[in-house]
């Protein structure tokens, strides 16, 4: 049976270190939300977006499998690679089959970067100070070490600015800043993120290429002036197919839609000047990446299918 989706929390950006009384520090990783899910049947891996995701991560089932049944966990997975985690592996260990991703499970092994707990032993502890939280995560996860390990946390900002100078040369995003008397906020943005990087929600209007074998997206980036369409850089093969599924399960629309014509509609894309592009109504929503507005091309890092 599977379990009901967990409604996750979520951080608002901000712009400086925030710096006060109770609060708490932790580092962002650079992967995929995940929620631990260890029931008395067994485990379910449930993605950001309420999608189950177990058998694409056999290595991480298998080790909260030793989890005590009634616990949920919250945290982000991640794959380390050269030092550093790679969001491109754990794109790639996501999209795998059943079949493959035991093989991958091997070679591109995970690790789960848990930030929260919600639920330990069957008591729902969502209610209770984060501070508290943290504590029980510790003690929960650290006697069984890897690859389930508690994020890193302190309360010094002085330390919190050095790890946001120096982590990110170990594919370090960012921070992430809690209050110690909060309780779980879910479904909310009572979090605060402070990124190294310029990523933010775009709006999908459309896509180059077929619906079977889309290229590019076609974005809108809120905020900036005149709200022009830009081409995104080429899109990885596991984000063509996502988005192919998504344009399918939309089925075929009017010319100029979700199916695929592009009803006379072109985008100026670096490089190679106007470019025809398939209109998406309504559009979808994508996490982008980029240092300008112009150039390069915005890097799409994942489509926000749960927006």
């Amino acid at each position: 049976m599977t379990p009901p989706a967990v409604q996750v929390a979520l951080a608002a950006a901000v712009r400086t270190l925030p710096r006060a009384a109770g609060l708490a520090y932790e580092p962002k990783f650079d992967g995929h939300r995940m929620v631990v899910l260890r029931t008395g049947e067994g485990v379910a891996l449930q993605a950001r977006s309420g999608r189950i995701v177990t058998g694409a991560f056999p290595d991480l089932a298998a080790a909260a499998g030793r989890l005590p049944a009634g616990t949920v966990l919250d945290g982000e997975v991640v794959v380390w690679h050269a030092g550093r985690t790679d969001f491109a592996l754990v794109q790639r260990r996501a999209a795998a089959t059943a079949a493959r991703a035991a093989v991958l499970a091997q070679s591109l092994p995970a690790s789960y970067a848990a930030f929260d707990v919600l639920e330990l032993a069957g008591v729902d502890v969502r209610g209770r100070p984060y501070e508290r939280r943290r504590a029980l995560l510790v003690d929960l996860l650290l006697p069984l070490g890897p690859p389930l390990q508690p994020v890193p946390m302190t309360t010094d900002p002085e330390l919190a600015e050095t790890w946001y100078e120096t982590l990110p040369a170990s594919g370090i995003e960012g921070l992430v800043v809690k209050r110690l008397d909060q309780p779980y906020p879910a479904g909310r943005r009572a979090w605060r993120k402070l990124r190294h990087t310029d990523v933010r929600d775009a709006a999908v209007i459309g896509y180059t290429g077929t619906p079977r074998r889309p290229l590019a997206l076609v974005l809108v980036l809120p905020g900036e002036e005149d709200e022009a369409p830009l081409v995104s850089s080429p899109l990885s093969a596991v984000l063509r197919t996502e988005l192919a599924a998504a344009v399918a399960e939309r089925g075929r629309g009017p010319a100029g839609g979700a199916g695929g014509g592009t009803g006379g509609a072109t985008v100026t894309a670096i490089g190679l000047g106007e470019v025809p592009f398939s209109l998406l109504d309504p559009p979808l929503a994508a996490e982008v990446r980029h240092s300008s507005a112009r150039h390069p091309p915005p890097e799409v890092l994942r489509l926000r299918t749960d927006l």
